[in-house]
C-alpha cells in the first residue's frame, strides 16, 4: 500500500523478452530502501523489485500491466515517479493507493493559475463515475484532491512543489498517465444494494 506522496527517478534500461517488460530504474534513494521481493510504486503501478543495486532496482511488468498502463510507453532516460511502500507508523500525507492502475486518462488541457496549473484528464467514463469534488486520485501515483469532475473529464490543481518534484510538471496536453481511483469509492459501490427495498 501506498500514499502518493512520491519521489523520481529516470528509466535507465528497457528489455523486452517472453511477454515481459524489464525496466532498470536508477534512484539512489529509493535503491538503497529496497530488497529483492520488495513492492515499488513504478509510475502508479505496483511491481516487485527483482534485482537491486546500490543505485538501480529492476522490475518487470508483465503483459496485463503494460496493456493496462502506460509503462509501455517508457523511454530510456525518461523520468519516472517513484514510492516505497507504507510502513507502520508512516504518516499517511496523501491518501490509500494501492499501485492498481483503474485507467489511463489523456490529458486534455493545462491552464497556469498563478505559480499552480490546472489540467483536466479525460479517463473512461466508467473510472470517471468514483470522481467528486473534493475526492481522491492518483495520477501516475501522485495523490492528487479532485477539484472538480463531469462526464468527459475530471480537473485537479497541480500546486508548484509538486510540479518541481514529480513528473506531472513536464505534462502536455495529449499525454496519457496512469490513474487510480480511490478504493473506498469501489468499495463503497459495492455495498450499496443493487436495488432499493421495496416499500412494505
Amino acid at each position: 500500500m501506498f500514499t502518493g506522496i512520491v519521489t523520481r527517478g529516470e528509466v535507465a534500461r528497457l528489455k523486452q523478452s517472453r511477454g515481459v517488460l524489464e525496466i532498470e530504474v536508477h534512484a539512489p534513494g529509493v535503491a538503497r530502501a529496497l530488497e529483492p521481493g520488495d513492492s515499488v510504486s513504478v509510475g502508479g503501478v505496483c511491481l516487485t523489485a527483482r534485482r537491486v543495486r546500490r543505485k538501480r532496482f529492476v522490475v518487470e511488468a508483465t503483459n496485463e500491466s503494460v496493456a493496462r498502463s502506460t509503462l509501455g510507453l517508457l523511454a530510456k532516460h525518461a523520468a519516472v515517479n517513484l514510492e516505497l511502500p507504507l510502513r507502520a507508523g508512516d504518516r499517511l500525507g496523501g491518501h490509500i493507493v494501492q499501485g492498481h492502475v483503474d485507467a489511463t486518462a489523456r490529458l486534455r488541457l493545462v491552464e497556469p493559475d498563478g505559480d499552480s496549473k490546472r489540467m483536466w484528464f479525460s479517463p473512461p467514463a466508467g473510472v470517471l463515475r468514483y470522481m467528486v469534488p473534493k475526492g481522491s486520485v492518483a495520477v501516475d501515483g501522485v495523490s492528487l484532491t479532485v477539484v472538480d469532475a463531469s462526464e468527459q473529464d475530471f480537473e485537479v490543481m497541480i500546486i508548484p512543489h509538486t510540479l518541481e518534484t514529480t513528473t506531472l510538471g513536464t505534462l502536455a496536453p495529449g499525454d496519457d498517465v496512469n490513474v487510480e481511483v480511490d478504493v473506498m469509492a469501489k468499495y463503497a459501490e459495492k455495498l450499496m444494494p443493487a436495488t432499493p427495498p421495496r416499500p412494505r
